[in-house]
């Protein structure tokens, strides 16, 4: 989760830097953003080895707080009472995700899984490069949301043991590990663009919950995650109200931050 603030923040300020003679895949803030990112990543695909999707994902989701802040401290712009009510509510919500958590159980092993995967990576795809036609940040980061959920569901769907027997051609005759791969490319590009068009604590708000509450729901349905016995309605309650605080946050916009004068 820290990882990924950094990652945002720094991503954020190469995306701002851009231009035509420099383009943000030459800005060296935004590379280092990878790289932070990179690391993140492999963070969380060690705690889906182990958790479900939507208590990694809920967690990872804390990166909310410290973006928002952060980011309109660089930006120099002001958190409305409403907007600090609607992180507070994503931040609430994803708590309440989180602790939903049954004990962890393997993946549920089926070519439906990997066919409404892959079906989903081409869908996502073709949505991405649309929206970059457009001025809009939130559509961008709810697409980069669904892509980087799906390669926590890749992840989670794989099935190989690292061991005395692991094998690199078991793990290369997967779909999952391909399907890593084109989900990351996805998240990628729709964070981006997204971060080239809006301010970083919103993007990263709706980007965070979406990435949490769709292949959260798709990982209860499709690989079996658990959720703790008796807190459905704490888990669908935390839901609701990580939705809500996304949903203020894109009709927020932010106010620049007023200068005293002397």
């Amino acid at each position: 989760m820290l990882l990924n603030s950094t990652g945002a923040l720094l991503q954020a300020d190469g995306a701002r830097r851009a231009t035509r003679s420099r383009p943000v895949a030459v800005q060296p803030r935004y590379l280092g953003g990878l790289v932070v990112d990179l690391v993140a990543w492999l963070c969380a695909v060690v705690a889906l080895r182990h958790l479900p999707v939507f208590a990694v994902q809920a967690v990872i989701g804390g990166s909310i707080a410290v973006t928002a802040v952060v980011g309109a401290r660089i930006n120099d712009t002001h958190l409305s009472r409403r907007t600090q009510g609607a992180v507070v509510a994503c931040l609430v919500g994803l708590v309440l995700v989180a602790a939903s958590a049954g004990s962890g159980a393997p993946p549920v092993m089926s070519t439906l899984v990997n066919v409404v995967l892959l079906v989903s990576a081409l869908v996502l795809g073709v949505v991405v490069l649309i929206l970059r036609q457009y001025k809009r940040a939130w559509p961008l980061a709810l697409v980069a949301g669904l892509g980087f959920g799906g390669t926590a569901l890749a992840v989670r769907a794989a099935h190989v043991e690292i061991g005395p027997g692991f094998s690199p051609a078991l793990l290369l005759s997967q779909w999952s590990i391909y399907l890593v791969v084109a989900f990351w490319a996805i998240g990628m590009v729709g964070y981006s663009a997204a971060l080239g068009r809006g301010e970083v604590g919103t993007v990263t708000a709706v980007f965070s919950v979406t990435e949490v509450v769709l292949p959260g729901l798709v990982g209860i349905l499709l690989l079996g995650d658990p959720v703790r016995e008796g807190w459905d309605w704490p888990f669908a309650i935390g839901l609701i109200i990580a939705v809500a605080g996304v949903v203020v946050l894109t009709r927020t916009p932010q106010e620049p931050r007023r200068r005293r004068v002397r």
